[in-house]
């Protein structure tokens, strides 16, 4: 079984953006219920054009899984996004210093689109590491647009999922501590399990 996980680099307000470490961490992650699976890794430049560029070639490698991670300042939670909308600010520029012109990302098509994942699970896979919800809200910056764009590219019913994740210092544990980059790891790592489990029970080869 073939994984793509993707995160983002920095961005104008965001010189350090935790969802490149936290893709790089699963792609080194060694489990049991990972055996077999071949994970593959990539970081965007946060930008429009590398997303158009990039998700193209990586989808062409046919992963049966994808999971795409990004950073929402204002999150306190780690959010399973359950749709992707049909849609783009105009008011903040990427990391090149680019605004698109129409705030739709695909003319006639609809106003959003689901999700194809099993929410529920992928909540209590994440929920008992670190403090998670569902959202349905993925914004409307380069984190909905790559959502998006993997949707509308992969529409054969492999699961295909979008997570906010918050930063450390706003997330807090049961105790009241903040969540810790560790919990997260283990978090991103049980809903990527949870992810390739359905996969399989789903899968014409399975």
């Amino acid at each position: 079984m073939r994984v793509l996980i993707t995160g983002f680099g920095p961005f104008p307000g965001a010189p350090f953006n935790p969802s490149a470490s936290l893709v790089k961490a699963l792609e080194r992650r060694r489990r049991p219920a990972l055996e077999g699976v071949e994970i593959g890794a990539h970081v965007f430049a946060t930008s429009y054009a590398s997303v158009d560029r990039d998700l193209p070639k990586l989808l062409a490698q046919q992963p049966d899984v994808v999971l795409l991670f990004g950073v929402a300042g204002r999150r306190r939670h780690l959010c399973i996004e359950t749709r992707a909308q049909n849609a783009m600010t105009l008011m903040f520029p990427d990391a090149d210093g680019h605004k698109p012109r129409h705030s739709i990302i695909t003319p006639g098509a609809p106003m959003s689109l689901p999700g194809r994942a099993p929410f529920m699970r992928l909540l209590a896979a994440a929920r008992g590491r670190f403090p998670s919800r569902l959202s349905r809200d993925a914004g409307g910056y380069l984190c909905n647009y790559v959502y998006w764009q993997a949707l509308q590219r992969t529409e054969d019913g492999r699961p295909v999922q979008f997570i906010h994740i918050p930063p450390l210092r706003k997330a807090k544990c049961r105790s009241g501590r903040s969540a810790t980059f560790g919990q997260l790891v283990r978090a991103a790592e049980a809903v990527l399990i949870a992810l390739i489990a359905a996969r399989r029970r789903t899968s014409p080869a399975a």
